[in-house]
């Protein structure tokens, strides 16, 4: 596991101000948005850093994944800011920490799940919500646990 630095936090950050200015720019669904951030370019963009050597805004980030998947007014629910907030710096501290593509911490984890969450862990520190959240899902991302699965699965498979 990687330990958050300033790049990282920089990142956090912008991922959740554009998610939580989505609730007052776009007329999709907040979960639907989510899912469109989380497979565009903008997100690819964030997961190998590169984003940090532009100057990009988040609402430019918005209108770059409107530009990707087209306008839609598909999804009527809205999360509110404050959880579009937390969701956003959840999931890009999740992908950074754990070197994970944004595709990849979607799929562990739903926008869904992480709002049910919001109020029992918004105030916790980020690690240690992702921690509680991966342990009550049963997932273990931890490179030595990761190592020691693919000899297995390559022993099986006669590699």
């Amino acid at each position: 596991m990687k330990k958050i630095d300033r790049d990282g936090l920089l990142l956090c950050d912008l991922q959740a101000k554009a998610f939580e200015l989505s609730v007052t720019m776009q007329e999709i669904g907040s979960a639907v948005f989510i899912r469109r951030f989380m497979y565009s370019s903008v997100a690819g963009e964030m997961d190998d850093g590169s984003v940090l050597q532009t100057s990009i805004q988040p609402k430019e980030m918005l209108q770059l994944v409107e530009k990707e998947y087209g306008r839609s007014d598909y999804g009527s629910v809205k999360f509110t800011e404050n959880e579009m907030f937390w969701i956003g710096y959840i999931y890009r501290y999740f992908a950074y920490t754990y070197e994970r593509s944004s595709i990849q911490v979607y799929k562990a984890v739903k926008p869904k799940e992480l709002r049910d969450l919001f109020l029992p862990y918004h105030t916790m520190d980020p690690a240690q919500a992702i921690d509680r959240i991966l342990e009550a899902k049963g997932l273990s991302y931890d490179k030595q646990t990761e190592e020691m699965q693919y000899a297995v699965y390559r022993r099986i498979r006669g590699m």
